[in-house]
């Protein structure tokens, strides 16, 4: 059985998906969790690109020490140098750099000669190998390359010291039988090839990213490029869970496994689904609602007679438990604890302290607790909320159908004031928003709202997304709740908070070499 190597840029890739915002802690979180998944390689940001990404890298690099942590690197001194700054405590120094190969972006992006794209490229590999173990080296656009190109520049950056040889479809052009073609050829042509490993790296804008990662992995590949949840710029990256299940359910076929603790996978799914306020579509593969549901009656009567008859994947094999009640209002500490560090929980005892208060008070309105409310609580608690410049303590409504809703809301200022405002709106919600905006004294421009439950039933807790315009910046925001109106409110005051947190930390830090 052939080990896959799984490199996961959910962190880098992923979170260039429109509208995610993730801060310093959790990318902490989301690089512990895929830790315990398994993950070989974690590519963490781009730490040349800004002073919070340089940050996030090397925290996660210097406390991330069983997967292997990589940044992304122009073929810039200036790149590499950054990146060896932010990756250098890590367990295993590992570098990402790329070059466009393919005709259309040497000419019109690049404006270079191939010679000088291999020459620039053989330069930024011998920089990275100085001080790097391990070089990975991209050639961006590489399913639209001319392929003897491609195998000249491989041939020359493995010789300078690359380690990796990565070969993109960044745009998601290809087709599972062109890849297959290109990785071949590869293989065939490159002289020095054995002493690099081969990786494919798909995006999805034709819908085939997986099936091409698959492809890839057929014909040599020995390392394979994903995200959490698929997510990732426009149709996003090849899904992280559907190629590590399909390579474990049809070994028989692709002879290959990834070594990932697949029970993990639908904790990690969450995960990343809440943080980036990215919701998991109920027909996704593996980890979607409806992933195990069988609503026809032939299916129905299939299962209960023999579950393989229309279920090729078990839950349990992911990590997908019975929605059943697993504390309730009489559990104590112990109890509680012990059920939060089976779900992962790894924070601080008085996160400990606050997730169990919340559970006490959500215990009190809700009969039946579930893993999902537990998961929400804890990472609520953990990495849910910013350093709280301004906070909810009242929150009052008044709404009839034939009255104007009003809103009424006290709030502790950053200076530790508290202030009492009230404002109408067309709705409830608007009401709110309308008063938050007159307590902090600024425009704060509502791009986007979205409201999901964390359960079934009119007793789940609410979890609301927004993403708001404030001082200039557009940030998002996540909330809470058993009621809907106060989820709301926390999620506006969340995308505040991380606003003003982002800006504290740019003015804080002016060189990303200091960090």
């Amino acid at each position: 059985m052939r080990k896959i190597n799984v490199f996961d840029t959910t962190l880098r890739d992923g979170e260039q998906s429109a509208g995610v915002n993730l801060n310093f802690q959790e990318k902490l979180e989301i690089a512990k969790q895929l830790e315990r998944l398994g993950v070989d390689i974690i590519e963490a940001g781009f730490p040349a690109s800004s002073q919070g990404d340089f940050a996030s890298v090397q925290a996660i690099a210097r406390t991330v020490k069983g997967s292997s942590i990589t940044g992304l690197a122009r073929s810039l001194e200036r790149d590499i140098e950054t990146t060896w700054e932010a990756l250098k405590d890590s367990a295993e120094p590992r570098i990402h750099v790329f070059i466009a190969t393919s005709p259309i972006h040497m000419q019109y992006k690049l404006k270079m000669t191939p010679e000088q794209v291999i020459e620039n490229a053989v330069a930024a590999v011998k920089l990275a190998k100085k001080t790097f173990p391990q070089v990975q080296w991209s050639a961006e656009d590489a399913s639209r390359s001319d392929l003897p190109f491609l195998a000249k520049i491989i041939q020359a950056v493995i010789d300078a010291g690359a380690t990796v040889i990565n070969l993109p479809d960044t745009v998601g052009y290809t087709t599972p039988y062109e890849i297959g073609q290109m990785f071949g050829y590869v293989s065939e042509n490159v002289s020095n090839i054995d002493r690099a490993i081969l990786s494919t790296h798909n995006h999805d804008d034709l819908g085939m990213a997986v099936a091409n990662s698959l492809a890839a992995i057929q014909n040599g590949a020995g390392q394979v490029e994903c995200t959490v949840n698929g997510i990732g710029e426009r149709a996003g990256n090849a899904s992280l869970e559907e190629i590590a299940v399909a390579l474990n359910i049809r070994q028989d076929h692709y002879k290959a496994d990834t070594g990932l603790v697949l029970k993990e996978i639908k904790r990690t799914s969450s995960l990343v689904s809440k943080l980036t306020g990215m919701v998991v579509p109920n027909n996704k593969a593996v980890v979607g609602a409806n992933a195990f549901a069988h609503e026809s009656g032939i299916h129905q009567d299939g299962v209960l007679k023999n579950k393989e008859t229309y279920e090729i994947i078990t839950p349990e094999l992911v990590g997908v438990s019975s929605n059943r009640m697993v504390l309730g209002k009489h559990s104590g500490r112990h109890a509680f604890k012990e059920k939060l560090m089976e779900l992962g929980f790894n924070g601080t005892e008085e996160q400990l302290q606050k997730t169990f208060v919340a559970f006490k008070d959500l215990a009190d309105k809700k009969k039946d607790i579930t893993e999902d409310d537990l998961f929400a609580l804890m990472t609520e608690a953990t990495v849910g909320s910013s350093v709280a410049h301004y906070e909810l303590e009242t929150l009052q409504v008044n709404y009839g159908t034939t009255n104007i809703p009003t809103a009424t809301i006290t709030m502790k200022l950053p200076t530790g004031e508290t202030v009492q405002e009230a404002a109408t709106g067309s709705g409830s919600v608007e009401a709110i928003y309308n008063t938050l905006e007159r307590v902090i004294d600024e425009e704060v421009l509502l791009t986007n709202y979205r409201i999901q439950s964390t359960t079934a039933g009119r007793d789940s807790l609410a979890e609301v997304y927004v993403t708001v315009k404030y001082d200039g910046t557009e940030s998002s925001g996540r909330g809470t709740a058993h009621d809907v109106l106060e989820a709301s409110a926390k999620a506006y005051i969340n995308a505040v908070n991380r606003t003003i947190n982002r800006k504290q930390f740019n003015e804080q830090r002016t060189n990303p070499l200091n960090v």
